[in-house]
Order: C-alpha cells, then structure tokens, then sequence
C-alpha cells in the first residue's frame, strides 16, 4: 500500500487533472473558469496546484460550468475518504512543503513532537473511533513529522502541556526525553511560557502557521470540534503576529530546555 501522504495526493491529482483538462479542452483559461463560477482565480488556481482541497460547492458548479454529469461531484466524493481531516487537508499539503513551521500550543504537546506512544494515548480520547482508526491515526501523525527534516520548526508550548499526565508515567517519561532532543537540533526551538505567566491571548486557541516558499502562507486553528484551514494574507498575518507576541512570553530556548529536563526529573 502507497504511503498515507502519497495516496492522498493521488486522490487530489484526480480531481485537479479533470479540472484543468475540462477547461484546457474549452479552450478556458484560469480567469475564464473563474468568470464561469463563483470562486476566485486564486482558489482556482490552488485546487489545481493541489494547495486547496475541493469542496461539494466547488464540485457542482463546475459540473455545470462544463455540463459534465456529475463527474466532479463524484471525485469530491472520494476525497471524503482521504485520511486527514477536510478541515485539516489544505494544510497538510502547506505543511508537507513548509521550510518554516510556527506553533503554539496550550494543552498537548505538538502533534509534529509526539511519540508513537503519546499520540495513541491522544487519539484514543475520542472514543467513538475503534482500535482499528486510532493506529491508522497514529501512523498518518507520525509520518506527517518527516517535514522536519527539512523546515526551521519553532514551537511554543504552556508550562502547563509538560505536567500534564497523557497516558502511563512511562509515557510522558519518554514523551518529554524526546521533547529534549528534538530541542537540542538546530532547526528546531522550543520554548515554554512559563506557568506563573498571567492570562495571554494565546490560551484562546492552539494554532499553526506553514511558510511555503513562492506560496501565499497558510494558518491552521485548532478549535474543540474541528480545525480550522485559513489562506487569507490579513488572518495568516495576525497568526504570525501573535505568534511573536507569545514569543515575549516565553523562556529562552535554553531556560526552555532546562525547564523541560526539570520536569523529566521530578
């Protein structure tokens, strides 16, 4: 079986091929399809680019846009099965190609920094998945961490994800030794608001921003039912800001990393 990430970009390419050899085939440019329906010519373009995942609406205007029955209703339908999230899967793809990834998280420690362990003590919380879904989950959250390999990874935790018990003591044990050596690389800083920090605006709400070079950026916010995929410039920007706002409340990278063997310890 082809990896989680390459299945999934298979199934994008369908739907981005159909479209793009419709409108080729009428003799339509980007900008005349988005003349045709009621998306923008960027939206257009992402979904043929694969940085945007194609939505039932999307679908049944281009099926009337091209007088094709049902064609592309049908191929959004298979995207339904893709492993990651709907919400989830337009960043996915940002992240894949990230050379610069920003995070901050207020409960968990960051999916990108987890363990096999850790994640499956995670993502059995949602008890309506079976045995079955949670590894299947587990295996995509592991394999989405090889982008660190390649991208400058700066992550922003609260003191209060390090004392935070998820599955066994072993668990955490071996969750925080690892959160050390992923520190210790060059590419990746992690830095921890202290607990005696007074309220901040980031307890609102996990969040992420991917930097893809020659891309406009994409945030992800993360709320208690479902994420949240957001593209454009004025809300991607205000990520980023408070990003370097929670900067000014945190640690230094190496107070951080002292905190976190502290907390290994006791």
């Amino acid at each position: 079986m082809p990896p989680v990430r390459e299945r999934d970009m298979t199934a994008l390419s369908l739907f981005a091929d159909e479209m793009k050899a419709a409108r080729e085939q009428r003799g339509w440019s980007q900008a005349d399809l988005a003349d045709q329906i009621p998306y923008s010519l960027s939206a257009i373009s992402m979904a043929e680019a694969l940085h945007r995942v194609p939505t039932r609406d999307l679908a049944k205007h281009l099926d009337k846009a091209f007088g094709t029955p049902g064609t592309f209703a049908r191929l959004e339908a298979r995207l339904r099965d893709l492993p990651f999230p709907a919400s989830f899967r337009p960043f996915a793809a940002y992240e894949a190609e990230a050379t610069a990834l920003y995070v901050f998280e207020h409960s968990l420690i960051p999916g990108l920094l987890q363990t096999e362990d850790y994640a499956r003590a995670v993502l059995s919380t949602w008890r309506r998945d079976s045995a079955d879904e949670v590894e299947a989950k587990v295996a995509i959250r592991l394999g989405r961490q090889s982008v660190l390999a390649n991208a400058d990874f700066r992550v922003l935790v609260d003191e209060s994800v390090l004392h935070r018990r998820i599955g066994a003591p072993e668990v955490m044990a071996m969750q925080l030794e690892h959160l050390l050596t992923m520190g210790a690389r060059p590419t990746i800083t992690i830095q921890v608001v202290p607990g005696d920090a007074s309220a901040y605006a980031g307890l609102s709400g996990a969040f992420a921003v991917a930097e893809v070079p020659g891309e406009a950026h994409a945030a992800y916010l993360e709320t208690g039912i479902q994420g949240i995929t957001v593209r454009d410039p004025t809300l991607v920007s205000s990520a980023a800001r408070m990003f370097d706002d929670l900067r000014d409340e945190a640690l230094s990278r190496s107070r951080s990393l002292e905190l976190m063997a502290e907390v290994e310890k006791s």
